[in-house]
């Protein structure tokens, strides 16, 4: 039988064939050449546990957010009906991550909020649709969490960063990612929600942190200051992509400061592949792991031009 587009292990054969970009199943992690990136079909927990410990400098990730979007796969997080079932999933996760970032290594994590269903079910699906098949929202609403009332703020980011922190992670910094460009909400009783957080994890008290990497101009035109805890990057949608991407002007000063040329930089999120793009862009290889193979195949559309450059750019030099 003739396999198909996305078949995974067809797909590694191809890429190791004709791109400086592999993609495959899990298995591959198991031993990884530092020097070539990576394209992961699979779930996120499965594909870590097979990376060595130790081999990332640097991740950058977002993952799905709870009880918002349906991104047409089984087993995806953020589909659960109890957000601790959710939070619960995701340090399970960067649990693996803690363990495959070297000693002095980062973990850049962006998380958006959210509002309880204040005992609404019904969700009107997204009107945006790929081949009659819905692709954003989800049809239901996860019910009120325990705890919670109507109408309140999940407050899941900090949920999410204090179990990390008590899971072992050292809890550096939070960023606040405002969005000039945010849409318009239709609330009447609280101000429209423009922000979002990145956390800047780490696995140890001390780390590879590059502050000169990132520098942003002075207030009084006269040189440079440290940067802020306050990033303002536009939303920039991918016109391929039915779904939220990363801006790679948010990712930019993650990879710079958390690694350098020739580092391995990990998403384990990887959606269209935005951290893989930065990363290559900077002369960073990568791992992304992606849970459904047709955005899989969209990352490396995307990613493989920026490959075969940095891959050109190497054996010149070398």
């Amino acid at each position: 039988m003739e396999p198909t587009l996305f078949d995974p292990l067809c797909y590694a054969e191809e890429s190791q064939k004709e791109n400086t970009i592999v993609i495959g199943p899990p298995s591959l992690l198991s031993k990884i050449d530092k020097e070539t990136s990576y394209i992961i079909t699979g779930d996120a927990l499965t594909a870590l546990k097979q990376l060595p410990e130790e081999t990332v400098q640097t991740c950058v990730t977002s993952p799905p957010y709870w009880g918002l979007r349906d991104y047409g796969i089984p087993d995806q997080i953020g589909t659960e009906m109890d957000v601790c079932e959710y939070l619960d999933k995701l340090v399970k996760v960067f649990r693996e991550v803690k363990r495959v970032l070297k000693p002095d290594g980062t973990f850049w994590l962006n998380m958006g909020d959210g509002y309880t269903s204040g005992g609404r079910t019904y969700r009107a699906p997204d009107k945006k649709t790929d081949n009659d098949h819905v692709v954003r929202g989800l049809p239901f609403r996860p019910p009120t969490p325990a705890g919670l009332k109507p109408k309140d703020l999940l407050g899941l980011p900090w949920r999410l960063a204090f179990l990390l922190q008590e899971d072992g992670w050292y809890l550096r910094a939070d960023i606040i990612w405002f969005k000039p460009n945010i849409l318009p909400e239709s609330v009447k009783d609280r101000p429209t929600i423009a922000h979002e957080y990145i956390f800047l994890l780490t696995k140890n008290e001390r780390y590879y942190y590059d502050y000169q990497a990132i520098l942003e101009p002075a207030v009084s035109g006269k040189g440079y200051r440290n940067k802020r805890s306050v990033w303002a990057v536009n939303t920039e949608p991918y016109p391929e992509a039915h779904f939220a991407t990363f801006p790679p002007s948010l990712v930019l000063p993650c990879i710079l400061a958390g690694s350098k040329p020739d580092d391995l930089v990990l998403d384990p999120f990887l959606g269209s592949g935005t951290t893989g793009l930065v990363a290559l862009q900077k002369k960073r290889n990568f791992i992304g792991i992606e849970l459904n193979p047709e955005y899989c195949a969209l990352a490396e559309k995307r990613l493989t031009p920026y490959a075969m450059i940095l891959k050109n750019e190497t054996e010149t030099e070398a």
